[in-house]
């Protein structure tokens, strides 16, 4: 019995917008909150229906009151009840067609949950638009959880919208889903819907199309619902049935309940401990009842609205209802009633819920640790973390419990604590493994997790325990390599080769590919460190000659071997083994993870720095620049590159989503460094020098971004027209060059080595000079393959080959600069070259001449005494024209206490004492028309 949609316009016009923005590419996430039968589940339903009617593809899928014991339980629910070709879609993605009915798990491979949400999120691309429902999030579990969280940061420009409804009076002070409605209600893209009570006259109308009632009863309704639809329903048909009306709703829904025979009431409270949902013949199984009289008692259920018939089996109308039932039930037999279902069920995770429900110690344990392994294998490892804690929580109250487990208590704790930091908790891991017997193999993952928690000093200790206590040789070679990567960039770096070393040798004397590989890796980048790039090339092409069975480690293979590639300057093979790594991510469902992330931010550096700047920014668009999370702000920095470089519009306001992020050192490098370009770019010289400042406070001394860096805030202090701070950002620079992070020298490639030179030539121009020789040295390093920063190399060759009088010489680089940059759409330098040439009077006329009144390139023009700079040239121009420092501090968008210093620095080198002696000067010097 339900009426027509009635008073909830206003909400449902909200998830209206929010479905009309992803069917135009905007992606996006709706939380509908309420009371239990306020109308959620109501309000969907019409969303729904509107969806399919404008071609969205559905899902809907919903959590069951299990909690944390069945993963991804909306998710499958979702697949199981999709249209065809979504299923068939579905079965095509890895990890996804597992949650298909008649479909094995497949054998865990690593990075479980991670192929789940990327195979998830390639299905939802495959099949848009697409309306994505999940209902009753309250009782999510942790997985679901995790699962929403990640789609409603990825979800950029897919024609996708998800909706999760949830109870806001079940939502207690420590609910794990109140953090999660918190970081997602922050998102711009994330719509709130609250359902509050209908008013009275929203009730009214309401009642009366449940059916004939009078005046006065439709009163006492709408007095006694307090604006609930549900509890106006039910009201509703009490009366209809001639009962009493209880004073509170469990009461009310018992008085339906207790109209029904012996018969029904029997299997309704059955049904009410199976959970919201049950199938017909485990039903009539636990019920116990005949055949005959069992289907005489569901017909009447049904009947009376109580059951809904829902595929194979039957759901309950409301879940208030099966609380209810619930409930009432005696404590023997709820006991009963669980133990039955315990009897017949099969799935591990709802055999450990009802044989603990039932107080069968010894069945929930081994079910408990079943389904912990069933989750390890579906990918959902924060589930099956807590099925190993609940195992290992009732370890000492079970007989037997090793036998019953299949293993001992603490290799037990130990999967439990690599699950849990597999889940992304290496916090609770840490302080697990802390607790068991020291092996070899426990201290070798607490390493290898203190290692990645930046605890280096912790994780060089405990790893060093972890080699002296092995004993098995496989377990000799895994501590042996963790203990090498932990020493790598540590003061003892010295001692990583040799262990690495003897950590390859044990690996492949037993076998243990996984230990080969992460040997072979730390070796590689030991030798790339040490400048030795043809045994660093050989180690990584030795690590990916066969797969690892460690899908993690055969990423990280393909991306360290493309990466040491790419920083050599060899492009095209860089390029070969990254796409084969962004191939072997998407089929196994990893784009999303750790190291397919990697490839793929790599990828588009490779672009980037070869000039296919439309395939880069292709990518970047994926580069989601609403970000949570300090991954996805790191990855979401890359994408600055070229919205900076080519003048984008979308810079600002992916620079405001990174802003709270900067206190990581290295997506503050990231994304800070291109800033402070971006501010250069718009006459902001002392802006980008404070992004420089921050950037190089936190980054490590000696690392090889500093001299980047450092060539930036040279650029900016050229533009401020001040030496101050020179000195010490060509030091940092050179430090990173010489000695690098571990003091052993630097070792730069081509990229590197032509940033040390800009760092030079940069210096060289703070002080007032433009050496010819160095800035042709900048050109000829960036030339390797990186076009855009070649071009940029060849705008200062230009200014500095003009100041020397190569007028020629100066345009030749000027036009070869231009043409690069006009390919490239690169604005900004576009700009800055259009303003140079104007002022230096360069053009190009439609038959390849000077342009008419201009003097012909080559013409001889005499240099200024010492050498003015590009920004003291273009404030130059503007004294000429009559205007004040405050005009000249407008027109440039900068300080006029910058303008005044550049122009005390031009008038000095000049040798001139007033402005009007500096612009007849400069005439005669050919600085200006």
């Amino acid at each position: 019995m339900t009426g027509l949609f009635v008073g909830r316009a206003a909400e449902l016009a909200g998830l209206l917008r929010a479905l009309s923005s992803a069917a135009d590419g905007v992606a996006g996430v709706a939380l509908v909150g309420g009371d239990a039968g306020i109308g959620k589940t109501r309000l969907a339903a019409e969303l729904v229906a509107e969806a399919r009617s404008r071609g969205f593809h559905v899902l809907v899928g919903q959590c069951a009151e299990l909690g944390d014991a069945l993963p991804y339980l909306p998710l499958a629910d979702a697949l199981r009840s999709a249209e065809p070709a979504v299923r068939e879609a579905a079965a095509a993605h890895p990890m996804l067609g597992q949650l298909l009915p008649g479909t094995e798990s497949a054998p865990a491979t690593g990075l479980t949950q991670q192929r789940l949400f990327g195979s998830l999120l390639g299905l939802l691309a495959d099949v848009q638009p697409v309306l994505f429902v999940i209902e009753d999030l309250h009782w999510a579990d942790r997985s679901t959880r995790d699962l929403l969280v990640f789609l409603s940061r990825m979800l950029q420009s897919e024609r996708v919208c998800v909706v999760g409804t949830y109870r806001t009076d079940d939502l207690h002070r420590r609910h794990p889903l109140r953090p999660v409605l918190a970081e997602l209600k922050r998102l711009p893209t994330v719509t709130s819907v609250e359902l509050g009570p209908l008013g009275d006259g929203e009730m009214a109308d309401y009642v009366a199309t449940l059916g004939d009632i009078d005046a006065q009863s439709l009163g006492l309704i709408v007095s006694r619902a307090d604006g609930n639809p549900f509890y106006a329903e039910e009201l509703y048909a009490a009366m209809a049935e001639g009962d009493d009306l209880p004073d509170e709703l469990a009461g009310l829904l018992l008085s339906r309940v207790e109209v029904l025979s012996e018969a029904g009431q029997r299997v309704l409270r059955a049904a009410a401990v199976a959970g919201r949902r049950v199938e017909d013949e485990l039903l009539r199984e636990v019920s116990g009842l005949p055949l005959a009289e069992f289907e005489e008692a569901v017909r009447e259920i049904v009947s009376r609205g109580l059951l809904k018939v829902r595929g194979h089996g039957y759901a309950f109308r409301h879940a208030l209802l099966q609380e209810a039932v619930y409930n009432d039930l005696l404590p023997g037999e709820r006991t009963r009633l669980h133990a039955a279902f315990a009897r017949l069920l099969t799935s591990p995770a709802e055999l450990a819920h009802h044989h603990l429900a039932g107080h069968d110690l010894p069945g929930a344990l081994a079910a408990s640790v079943e389904a912990g392994r069933e989750a390890e294998r579906v990918g959902a490892p924060a589930e099956a973390h807590r099925h190993y804690d609940r195992a290992l929580s009732l370890w000492e109250r079970v007989d037997d419990a090793e036998r019953l487990a299949g293993e001992s208590r603490v290799k037990l704790a130990f999967r439990s604590a690599v699950m849990a930091a597999d889940s992304g908790d290496k916090h609770r891991a840490v302080t697990q493994l802390r607790v068991l017997p020291q092996t070899s193999e426990v201290c070798e993952r607490l390493a290898y997790y203190l290692y990645e928690m930046n605890d280096e000093d912790a994780a060089v200790e405990v790893a060093e325990r972890a080699v002296e206590s092995a004993g098995e040789p496989a377990t000799l070679a895994r501590a042996m390599a963790t203990y090498a990567r932990t020493l790598l960039w540590s003061p003892r770096h010295h001692e990583a080769e040799e262990l690495a070393t003897r950590a390859l040798e044990l690996a492949r004397a037993a076998g243990a590919r996984d230990a080969e590989v992460g040997a072979l890796l730390t070796l590689a980048v030991y030798a790339e460190v040490a400048g030795d790039m043809h045994r660093a090339h050989d180690l990584v092409d030795r690590a990916m000659a066969g797969p690892t069975g460690d899908l993690a480690m055969d990423l990280r293979a393909r991306f360290h071997h493309a990466r040491i590639h790419y920083e050599q300057g060899v492009l095209e093979h860089a390029a070969e083994v990254a796409d084969d790594g962004i191939r072997l991510a998407s089929e196994t469902g990893l784009m999303w993870s750790t190291y397919g992330t990697d490839l793929r931010f790599l990828r588009f550096l490779i672009h980037y720095v070869a000039g296919e700047w439309d395939a880069a920014e292709t990518m970047a668009a994926g580069f989601g620049a609403r970000v949570g999370t300090v991954p996805e702000a790191i990855l979401s920095s890359f994408a600055l590159f070229i919205e900076v470089a080519r003048g984008l519009p979308a810079v600002e306001s992916r620079l405001s989503w990174l802003r709270p992020f900067w206190s990581d050192a290295l997506a503050s490098y990231m994304s800070r460094g291109l800033a402070a370009e971006h501010a250069l770019w718009h006459g902001d010289p002392a802006t980008a020098l404070d992004h420089v400042r921050a950037v190089l406070a936190a980054q490590q001394p000696g690392d090889a971004g500093n001299v980047r860096i450092a060539a930036i805030g040279l650029w900016a202090l050229a533009e401020l027209g001040t030496t101050e701070g020179a000195d010490e950002l060509r030091a940092q620079a050179r430090l990173s060059a010489e000695h690098g992070p571990t003091g052993g020298g630097g070792h730069l490639g081509p990229e590197g080595r032509a940033w040390t030179l800009r760092v030079e030539a940069e210096w060289h121009r703070v002080h007032g000079r433009l050496d010819v020789e160095l800035c042709r040295k900048v050109v000829e390093e960036f030339d390797y393959g990186f076009v855009y920063e070649a071009a940029r190399a060849r705008w200062r060759l230009a200014e500095a080959l003009l100041a020397a009088g190569d007028r020629e010489a100066a345009q030749a680089e000027w036009e070869a600069a231009r043409e690069v940059a006009g390919k490239l759409r690169a604005v900004p330098l576009e700009n800055a070259l259009l303003d140079f040439g104007r002022r230096a009077r360069f053009g190009i006329a439609a038959g390849g001449g000077s342009r008419a009144g201009e003097p012909r390139a080559g013409a001889a023009v005499e240099p200024a005494e010492g050498r003015l700079t590009a920004r003291e040239i273009e404030v130059l121009r503007l004294v000429a024209e009559g205007l004040t420092n405050r005009e000249i501090a407008e027109r440039l968008f900068i300080a006029q206490k910058t303008v005044s210093v550049h122009v005390s620095n031009i008038l000095g080198k000049l040798g001139v004492s007033t402005r009007t002696q500096a612009a007849a000067t400069a005439r005669r010097l050919g600085l200006l028309p």
